[in-house]
C-alpha cells in the first residue's frame, strides 16, 4: 500500500474505530480545546497549519484586530514565498469593525471578499500541504479570545485531496466566494456609514468584550470616571491583605512586587485609607510623578485637596497631612532637618529598587515612621545592594508579568519581533553607523512596518526607543517630513517640557513620542496604543520597563502592539529571558521557549518572523550565559531575596538558575559556595565525591528511581526488591526486572566507566545482594555523623524531585526533551554507560538510540559526512555508518525491528556546538520499502557503501522543534 495511504488509513482506525491502534500524529484526527493537556491552545494549530500550508482559505463569521494580529507575522512569512490565501467573513450584526476591514486590506497575499448571506455563521479553515489537505471546523471565530481563552470545541481534520468531506468544503467556499463582494476601500466606507456597534455586555456567542465596556478589574485614570467610585481590583485586595497581615505581625516594614501596570499606587493609597495615618510622606525619584500620585491619592482617601502637598524644587509644604516628595529635595539637609524623625507614621517609597542610592539611605536612617513600604516591578539589583534587607526580608505581595497576564490586569499585548532591514548590504547590528540607523531606507521599512502591525483604535499613540539623542532627533525630523506628528524627548528635556509632550500625546495632537530610556520608569500613559523598539536590548530589566509602558489598561484600548526590529545583535538571547521571565541560564530552556510561544498567558501573544526567530538561536548559542559573572549575581538576588545561604531547591522555587547548571558548574553544591567564598562546614573527601555524584547524576530528574529508593533506604536502611517494586507501581512508574537492574547498577556505580567511578568515590551508595538492597556503610556514616553532609543530600532529593516534574516518569524518555548519550544508556537501561563507543547508533538490549548531528561542520572527522534529514515533520531520511550493506548483522537487525520487537529511538542535535544534548524526537519505524545500498565518497575520496531509509517517527515533531532544527 502506498504509504500515505497507510497511514490515512491507520489515523482513521485510531480517531475513529480503536484510539489504541498506533498511528502517525500528524495525520489523525484531533479536537482543538484552549488550552489543550499540553498547555497548547487553538492558535498554536492554525499557525502551525498556516506555516506549512501552501494555499489556505477561511470562511469565518468574525474578525477581531487581535485575532488578525496574532497571525500577521506567519501572513507575512507566507508572503515573502509567494504563497496566498483568501478569506470570507461577513458584516452579520455589525461585529465586525471597519478598523479591522483596513487591517484586512494590508494583507497583500490574502484576497477577501464580504458575504451579506442571512445568518453567516462560519467557523472553517482549510489548508493545502504538498500531499494532503486539513480542515480546522468547529466553533472558534478569527478572535483572539475564541484562538487562546474561550472554551472552544474544534475539529481538526485531515484529507487527501479527491476526499469527499474536503470536496464538499471547497464547493461550498467556492459557491459563496462567487456569491460574495471584494472587499475595498469603497466597500468599507459605506459599511462604516451604516455601522451599529453591539453594545451588549457580551457580544452573540464568542464572549468577545467590546472595546466600549470596562472591565470590572480595571483601574483607569481618565477624567470620565473621577465621579465613579473606585474599589481595588482582585491582586490589590489579595495585596492588602497580605500588607495588613504584616503588621498584625507587628511588623514595622514591607515590600509589595508588582508588574509594571498593575496599579500600585492605587494599590499603596487603599492600604492609606486603610491604615489612616497621622501623617503620611510618599518618597519618590522622579518628579514628573508626584502630580499623578497625588491625584490618584485624593481620588481614592476623598479627603479635601488642601490637605496634599508636593515638596519638590519650588514646591514647598508646610503641615500639609499627606506628602509627596522627591528624593533629591527631601534629602537635602536643610530640607530634611526641618522635620521630626517621627513626622510621618507612615512613609511609602515608590520605585524602591533605587533606594541603594546614598541619598535614600539618608532619609531612611533620618525617620522613624511606625510603617514603612516599598513598592517595585523590578527588585533585581545588580550593584550588589539588598533591598529585601531594607525590609527585613518582609515581601507582603508579589506578583510578575506572566501572572499579571493570566489574571487579566494589564493590557494584552501582541508582540512582533521582525528582522531589521539591510542598508549597504549589510543588516543593522551592533556596529551599524548613524547614517545607516537613520537612512531614508530604514525610515521607510520602520514606516511600513508599524502600518502593517498596527494599533488598536482609530489613532496611534506610540513611544518610540531608540539608542542615543542624536538618533531621536533626527527620527522626529524623518517621520515629520513623512506626515507624522512626533516629538523627541531626551534627558536634555525639563519635566514641564516631557509634561506638555505627554499630555499632546494622550490628546491625540502627536502620533509619537521619540524617547532614549527615560520613559523606562515611572512615566504612566494608559493610552499608549503601540510600542516601537529601535535598538538592541541590554538588559532584560529595561527591555521588561520599556514594554510596560504600553501595558495599561485605558478605556477603549483592547491591547497594545509591540513592534521590535532585530538586528544581529550579540544579545539577541535577553529578548526570550524577558519575555518568559526565564532566568535558569540553560540554553535549553532558552531556545524551548523561544520556538513555543504557548508559555505566554491570556490573550497576549508573542511572535518573531523567520529570520528573527534564526537570529535569537544564534544569539543563543554563542551567548556566554554560563558566566562567573551571571552566576554570582543571580546567586545574590536569590539570597538576597532569602535573607540566607539559598538551597539547590531555592533555585528553582524562586524560578532562578537551574541547578544543573550550576553543578555542572563546580561539580557539586557546596564546591559552588566554596568558590563563591561562602563558609560552609567541612566534609571529607569520600562525602564531596558522593555529592558530586548524586549532582551529576541523579539532579536533573530525568529518573526519580535511583532516589526514591535512596529515600527508603535513609529511612529504612534495608529495603526488599519487592517492596521497592510495589512503591514504584504505585507512583506509576516503570517497574519491570531490567529497570530495578538498572537502579542497582547506578547506585552501586557499576554502571559507570573506571574514571567515573574513580571521580565519584569507588565506593557504592547502596548495594544489592539476596533480595534485598542496603545503605552502604560509609555512607550510613556520614549521615549521621555530618549534619551538613545530610542537608546536601536532601536538598538535591527535593531539588531532582522538583526538576522532574517537566518529565513523563511513566516512560523511560519524554518526548521533545533533551538527552545526552549518557542519559540514553542509563534511561534505557544499558549495563554500562557506553557513550564513548555510541557515536551515530548502537544497537544493544533490543533498542537502537540514533543520534543526528543535523547541520555537519564540513571539517568533521567522520569517514563519511552522513546526509540525514527529516523530510517533514514525520519522516527522517538517515545512514547507517559506511561499509555496510543489506546483508550487514546491524542492518538486518533494523530491518527485521518487527519480528524482534526493536526499539528505534531517534535524538537529534541542531548542530555540534556546546553540550552533546540531543533534542528526543520519540520512537522511529524503518519504512522498508524506502531502503537502498549506496556507495558514497569517504573523506579520502574512496568509495564505500553504505545504507539509507526513511523512518517514519511515531509521533509528528513539533512545527517549533522542527523549524529550529531545519534553520541553518
Amino acid at each position: 500500500m502506498n504509504p500515505l495511504l497507510e497511514n490515512f488509513k491507520s489515523a482513521l482506525e485510531h480517531s475513529f474505530i480503536d484510539q489504541s491502534k498506533e498511528t502517525n500524529e500528524l495525520y489523525k484526527a484531533k479536537l482543538l480545546v484552549n488550552p489543550d493537556e499540553m498547555g497548547r491552545m487553538v492558535l498554536n494549530d492554525l499557525v502551525d497549519e498556516l506555516a506549512t500550508c501552501t494555499e489556505f482559505f477561511f470562511a469565518v463569521a468574525f474578525i477581531t484586530e487581535s485575532g488578525l494580529l496574532a497571525i500577521k507575522t506567519v501572513l507575512s512569512d507566507l508572503a515573502k514565498k509567494n504563497i496566498r490565501g483568501r478569506i470570507i467573513t461577513s458584516n452579520y450584526l455589525y461585529f465586525n469593525s471597519p478598523k479591522m476591514f483596513k487591517e484586512l486590506l494590508k494583507l497583500k497575499n490574502v484576497d477577501v471578499r464580504i458575504t451579506e448571506m442571512d445568518g453567516f455563521h462560519a467557523k472553517g479553515y482549510s489548508f493545502k500541504h504538498d500531499d494532503y489537505e486539513t480542515m480546522i471546523l468547529g466553533s472558534s471565530n478569527l478572535t483572539i479570545k475564541a484562538l487562546k481563552v474561550n472554551c472552544e470545541w474544534n475539529l481538526k481534520l485531515n484529507s487527501l485531496s479527491n476526499g469527499d468531506l474536503i470536496q464538499a468544503m471547497k464547493q461550498n467556499f467556492e459557491h459563496m466566494w462567487e456569491e460574495s463582494e471584494p472587499l475595498s476601500n469603497s466597500w468599507i466606507t459605506k459599511y462604516q456609514m451604516g455601522y451599529k456597534p453591539i453594545l451588549n455586555v457580551q457580544k452573540v456567542d464568542t464572549m468577545e468584550e467590546p472595546s466600549t465596556q470596562i472591565d470590572p478589574k480595571s483601574i483607569v485614570d481618565e477624567v470620565e470616571y473621577a465621579t465613579k467610585q473606585i474599589t481595588p481590583n482582585d491582586m490589590q485586595k489579595k495585596a492588602l491583605i497580605e500588607i495588613q497581615k504584616m503588621r498584625d505581625l507587628e511588623k514595622t516594614k514591607a515590600m509589595v512586587v508588582s508588574a509594571t501596570g498593575t496599579g500600585k499606587t492605587y494599590l499603596s493609597a487603599f492600604d492609606v485609607k486603610v491604615y489612616q495615618p497621622e501623617k503620611f510622606l510618599f518618597i519618590v525619584h522622579q518628579e514628573q510623578i508626584l502630580k499623578k500620585a497625588k491625584d490618584q491619592f485624593i481620588k481614592i482617601l476623598g479627603e479635601d485637596e488642601e490637605k496634599f502637598g508636593i515638596l519638590s524644587g519650588n514646591s514647598k509644604v508646610t503641615d500639609e497631612k499627606y506628602v509627596f516628595a522627591t528624593i533629591q529635595t527631601l534629602s537635602k539637609d536643610e530640607t530634611l532637618q526641618k522635620f521630626a524623625k517621627d513626622t510621618f507614621d507612615y512613609i511609602l517609597i515608590d520605585e524602591v529598587h533605587h533606594a541603594g542610592a546614598k541619598t535614600y539611605q539618608k532619609v531612611i536612617d533620618y525617620f522613624e515612621p511606625n510603617f514603612l513600604l516599598g513598592m517595585t516591578a523590578t527588585p533585581e539589583r545588580t550593584d550588589g545592594y539588598n533591598i529585601y534587607e531594607m525590609f527585613d526580608y518582609n515581601v507582603a505581595y508579589e506578583i510578575r508579568l506572566q501572572e499579571a497576564l493570566k489574571e487579566n490586569m494589564l493590557c494584552p499585548f501582541h508582540y512582533f519581533g521582525i528582522t531589521d532591514i539591510q542598508v549597504d548590504g549589510k543588516t543593522i547590528d551592533d556596529k551599524s553607523s548613524f547614517n545607516q540607523l537613520v537612512s531614508d531606507k530604514r525610515i521607510n521599512y520602520i514606516i511600513e512596518k508599524i502600518d502593517y502591525y498596527g494599533h488598536c483604535g482609530d489613532k496611534v499613540r506610540g513611544l518610540i526607543f531608540c539608542g542615543t539623542k542624536k538618533e531621536a532627533h533626527e527620527l522626529e525630523q524623518k517621520f515629520n517630513n513623512r506626515g507624522f506628528h512626533t516629538k523627541a524627548l531626551t534627558g536634555d528635556h525639563k519635566i514641564d517640557e516631557r509634561d506638555r509632550v505627554i499630555a499632546q500625546l494622550e490628546a491625540g495632537k502627536l502620533d509619537y513620542i521619540i524617547t532614549v530610556d527615560i520613559f523606562n520608569e515611572g512615566i504612566d500613559i494608559p493610552s499608549v496604543n503601540q510600542v516601537v523598539m529601535l535598538r538592541k536590548t541590554e538588559s532584560s530589566i529595561i527591555f521588561t520597563q520599556q514594554l510596560g509602558r504600553g501595558l495599561r489598561k485605558a478605556k477603549n484600548k483592547d491591547f497594545v502592539t509591540i513592534i521590535d526590529f532585530i538586528g544581529n545583535y550579540d544579545n539577541n538571547y535577553l529578548i526570550p529571558i524577558a519575555l518568559t521571565e526565564d532566568n535558569s541560564l540553560n540554553k535549553n530552556n532558552l531556545r524551548k521557549k523561544t520556538m513555543a510561544t504557548k508559555y505566554l498567558q491570556g490573550m497576549s501573544t508573542i511572535m518573531f518572523d523567520e529570520i528573527t526567530k534564526n537570529r535569537i538561536f544564534q544569539s543563543i548559542e554563542s551567548s556566554k550565559l554560563n558566566n562567573a559573572k551571571n552566576y554570582r549575581e543571580a546567586y545574590q538576588n536569590l539570597k538576597n531575596r532569602l535573607g540566607r545561604m539559598p538551597k539547590l531547591v531555592d533555585f528553582i522555587e524562586q524560578q532562578s538558575v537551574d541547578p544543573v547548571i550550576i553543578t555542572k558548574y563546580k561539580e557539586n553544591y557546596p564546591a559552588f559556595l566554596n568558590w563563591l567564598n561562602e563558609e560552609t562546614p567541612a566534609l571529607n573527601s569520600q562525602e564531596t565525591k558522593v555529592l558530586t555524584f548524586l549532582s551529576n547524576e541523579l539532579l536533573n530528574g530525568k529518573r526519580n528511581h535511583e532516589l526514591l529508593l535512596l529515600v527508603m533506604l535513609i529511612d529504612k536502611k534495608k529495603v526488599s526488591a519487592e517492596n521497592y517494586q510495589s512503591y514504584l507501581k504505585e507512583q506509576g512508574y516503570i517497574c519491570d526486572e531490567q529497570t530495578i537492574k538498572s537502579v542497582e547498577r547506578i547506585l552501586s556505580l557499576d554502571f559507570f566507566t573506571q574514571n567515573e567511578r574513580e571521580k565519584y568515590g569507588n565506593t557504592p551508595i547502596a548495594i544489592y545482594s539476596n533480595g534485598t538492597f542496603s545503605l552502604k556503610e560509609s555512607f550510613q556514616q556520614s549521615l549521621q555523623q555530618n549534619q551538613w553532609f545530610t542537608e546536601c543530600v536532601e536538598d538535591i532529593i527535593k531539588t531532582s524531585f522538583e526538576s522532574s516534574k517537566r518529565y513523563v516518569l511513566s516512560e523511560p524518555l519524554t518526548y521533545n526533551e533533551v538527552y545526552g548519550r549518557k542519559d540514553v544508556c542509563r534511561l534505557l537501561n544499558w549495563e554500562n554507560n557506553e557513550t564513548g563507543t555510541m557515536y551515530g547508533y548502537r544497537i544493544k538490549y533490543n533498542t537502537c538510540p540514533i543520534f543526528v548531528n543535523y547541520h555537519k561542520d564540513d571539517k568533521i572527522s567522520n569517514d563519511v559526512k552522513y546526509e540525514d534529514e527529516l523530510i517533514d515533520q514525520h519522516t527522517l531520511l538517515w545512514y547507517t555508518r559506511p561499509k555496510l550493506n543489506f546483508s550487514s548483522k546491524e542492518v538486518l537487525e533494523i530491518m527485521n525491528y518487527k519480528k524482534t520487537n526493536l526499539a528505534i529511538h531517534v535524538f537529534v542535535q541542531k548542530e555540534s556546538v556546546g553540550d552533546p544534548e540531543f533534542i528526543y524526537l520519540g520512537r522511529a519505524f524503518p519504512k522498508l520499502e524506502t531502503a537502498k545500498e549506496l556507495i558514497k565518497q569517504d573523506k579520502n575520496g574512496k568509495d564505500t557503501n553504505i545504507v539509507s531509509m526513511e523512518m517514519t517517527l511515531e509521533k509528528a515533531v513539533p512545527l517549533e522543534t522542527y523549524d529550529f532544527i531545519k534553520q541553518k
